[in-house]
């Protein structure tokens, strides 16, 4: 069976990316968790494991692999009779992967003032600062060229980036957002997979 390390707490967004790929996948799979900020992470025996020390890491027999990306990209391929959760179309794919890598590189100032604490409810959402203002009218300028008008997923077939699109949407409030990207990301929130992760925190 497949091991997939997280962080105690299920706040790690690139973690929630694989286990719902995972799920979507309807892979068979354990999940272990990680005292991140204990250090568990840089204990030698994970070390060994996971290159990184970071998670998530997925363990596949003797295979170790960690960063999400790669993990998924990993998943597609090793997998392929499973479920998609990236495009099969190769232009749309590359799409996805842009959409994915922009999403893990950009908008620093909105992600630290808006932390996925804020966005499972375990922090307020405060005020946006000017640096995380400019971050958020980034964020929604994307969000509006690449969402479907009319609603629905990004590629027509879901794919692991609606989720993680709908998480960095959710860092904004309501009100801060567009109706239609409001909605977009309600209807992403509330995917059975995503309704599975955030299980996960109530334990």
């Amino acid at each position: 069976m497949l091991q997939l390390h997280v962080d105690q707490d299920f706040f790690s967004p690139y973690a929630m990316a694989v286990f719902i790929a995972l799920t979507e996948k309807e892979l068979p799979f354990e999940v272990f968790t990680r005292d991140l900020a204990g250090g568990e992470q840089f204990e030698p025996s994970y070390r060994a494991q996971s290159l990184t020390s970071r998670v998530p890491m997925l363990a596949d027999g003797g295979f170790r692999l960690s960063e999400s990306s790669a993990i998924i990209e990993y998943l597609e391929e090793a997998y392929p009779d499973s479920a998609r959760v990236l495009p099969a179309d190769l232009k749309a794919r590359a799409r996805a992967r842009q959409l994915q890598a922009w999403l893990r590189s950009d908008l620093l100032p909105l992600r630290d003032e808006r932390s996925t604490e804020t966005v499972f409810g375990r922090k307020p959402a405060l005020p946006l600062g000017e640096a995380a203002r400019k971050a958020a009218d980034k964020l929604i300028a994307v969000a509006e060229a690449v969402a479907p008008a009319g609603g629905g997923n990004l590629f027509g077939d879901w794919c692991v980036v609606d989720a993680e699109l709908a998480l960095l949407l959710k860092r904004l409030t309501a009100e801060e957002l567009p109706p239609n990207l409001a909605a977009y990301a309600d209807a992403q929130w509330h995917r059975p997979s995503m309704a599975a992760w955030r299980a996960r925190q109530a334990r």
